[in-house]
């Protein structure tokens, strides 16, 4: 991928209705501008879904482009929008606009207000970094966020600079692609623009920001600030909007707070349970950062296991495991309680029959991923489907993976045939008779098949569509990364970028793929980035 110049960037077309909500909710703020804005990176396949053209052509007609039913403006308040009068849609720079240099045509940018459990500890926060310039409504009538990340202060910065390091936008770019290519759901990444200024760490940055495209920024912590900021009528106003923004079929809900909170409980048993399809950890699982919309989102601290160990850890601030591999579901069902604490005046006026009407719908939640987590795990191991009976066998198949420190994502390939060195299966520490181990794992695995009557070949099938051959390898993002930022060479981030948006094949160098670090993860550790 070339770095992009003198572009031009038009068909914007926001209707931007969360800037529209009571005003507690979020404060107008403006990007400030960077010294000298160049862009890296910009997704035009995204670009093209969202109805904007790059370059020079001429601009479309959004002037008949309407949000779809799922998403029309919602009624939720009668104070005027402030945004600015559309203008005509001129031919800007693309840096300029990606950069908050200049704004788009009808933008409104805002920062969110919201509060959250970080690490389990409450705190009122906000968009600290972030900008959401306004919604945009694509030509298949859907609408997504805009939003800057690194764009400058907001009220909610505290001490922060507002800022972002380029290394930190550019993984997270790379990142939330790779993890669209794999299917699962996530913010998307459209551009990211180099500032021209630095940025202080730990060590002196690049400054960047990063364009992140997402279905909304609402999240649990949304409802955490607003059950404490709003009154009741205000309160049932958000809640109101946000089932029309994502489950408009519930709009004529007899009982809306109690069935928006379990819709927010199946995406995220979902979610959760494609996360431990492809050994993703994402490392800073606080309830600001687990959207209602069932997007994965805030890349920061993020990371894939290796070594299958349900106990691996990368995030510096993670110093005792809370958001481990393992762990994920567990924080994800604490976050949801923690949502329905919220909800609680909304679900019944009588407390106590809230809590308990509550507690009957989160005691769901253990079902509704373990449903999930099954299915995927008889995907990944070639079943049609398994049952509760099956689960010892899985667990027992995991731990003697665990014994072995075989790598998760390998281990898979290696049961339907397509690892081409099974040496990749080892990792630092794995016994000297790890291979011979995994062959009786598989002799187990073949029994298993037989007495399902499941051929081989309709199993390696299924674990086909279900196995990635490759995942973003931290060790590879890592030198992609080193070699962008420090030497301004863009051929390996290139490269990875390419076979991580293709994930269900590796014909080309399996062995640098696939291979996991070569010293093991070691003291690897990932950061938030501010």
């Amino acid at each position: 991928m070339q770095k992009q110049t003198a572009k031009t960037l038009t068909g914007w077309n926001f209707d931007n209705s969360y800037a529209r909500l009571d005003e507690r909710l979020a404060s107008r703020v403006h990007p400030e501008p960077v010294a000298e804005p160049e862009l890296v990176l910009f997704n035009e396949p995204l670009a093209e879904t969202l109805g904007l053209v790059f370059g020079g052509a001429r601009p479309p007609d959004v002037s008949t482009r309407k949000p779809d039913a799922s998403t029309r403006k919602p009624d939720v308040s009668t104070r005027k929008p402030d945004a600015s009068t559309r203008k005509p849609d001129e031919p800007l720079d693309a840096a300029l606009l990606l950069s908050g240099n200049k704004l788009p045509p009808g933008s409104d940018p805002v920062a969110q207000a919201y509060a959250g459990h970080q690490f389990g500890y409450f705190t009122m926060l906000g968009d600290g970094r972030a900008i959401v310039l306004g919604e945009q409504v694509a030509p298949d009538g859907n609408r997504y966020d805009i939003q800057f990340k690194g764009s400058g202060r907001t009220p909610y910065s505290r001490s922060g600079d507002g800022r972002a390091t380029l290394y930190s936008m550019l993984r997270e770019y790379l990142i939330s692609e790779a993890m669209h290519a794999l299917g699962i759901p996530t913010s998307r990444s459209l551009a990211v623009v180099r500032t021209g200024e630095q940025v202080f760490r730990e060590v002196i940055h690049e400054g960047a920001v990063l364009t992140r495209v997402s279905s909304s920024h609402i999240r649990v912590g949304t409802f955490q600030y607003a059950r404490l900021a709003l009154p009741a009528e205000q309160f049932g106003e958000l809640i109101r909007y946000t089932i029309l923004r994502h489950d408009p079929d519930l709009a004529g809900s007899e009982t809306p707070a109690a069935d928006l909170l379990v819709r927010v409980m199946e995406r995220q048993a979902a979610l959760v349970a494609r996360w431990m399809q492809v050994g993703f950890i994402h490392g800073v699982m606080n309830t600001d950062n687990m959207s209602l919309a069932g997007e994965t989102f805030d890349y920061g601290p993020c990371a894939f296991m290796n070594a299958c160990d349900p106990g691996t850890v990368f995030s510096s601030i993670d110093e005792h495991g809370r958001y481990a591999f393992g762990n994920q579901p567990q924080i994800a069902h604490w976050n949801l309680s923690r949502f329905a604490e919220a909800l609680l005046p909304a679900i019944d006026t009588d407390e106590k029959a809230a809590i308990e009407k509550a507690n009957d719908l989160l005691h769901r939640f253990t079902d509704m991923f373990e449903t999930r987590w099954m299915e995927m795990m008889a995907r990944k191991l070639g079943f049609p489907g398994m049952a509760a009976p099956d689960r010892p066998w899985v667990d027992e198949l995991l731990e003697q993976l665990r014994e072995i420190r075989a790598d998760y994502t390998n281990s898979f390939l290696a049961l339907q045939g397509d690892l081409v060195d099974e040496s990749l299966l080892l990792t630092a520490g794995s016994p000297r008779d790890a291979l011979s181990r995994f062959g009786h794992i598989r002799e187990n695995w073949q029994a298993r098949l037989r007495d399902a009557g499941v051929s081989t070949e309709e199993a390696v099938a299924r674990m086909r569509a279900a196995n990635p051959a490759v995942i973003p390898r931290n060790h590879l993002v890592e030198d992609a990364l080193d070699e962008m930022v420090q030497h301004n060479r863009m051929d390996s981030f290139d490269a990875l970028l390419a076979v991580l948006r293709n994930p269900a094949k590796c014909s080309d160098e399996p062995a640098r793929w696939q291979a996991p670090p070569p010293d093991g993860d070691g003291g690897y550790q990932t950061f938030c980035g501010t």
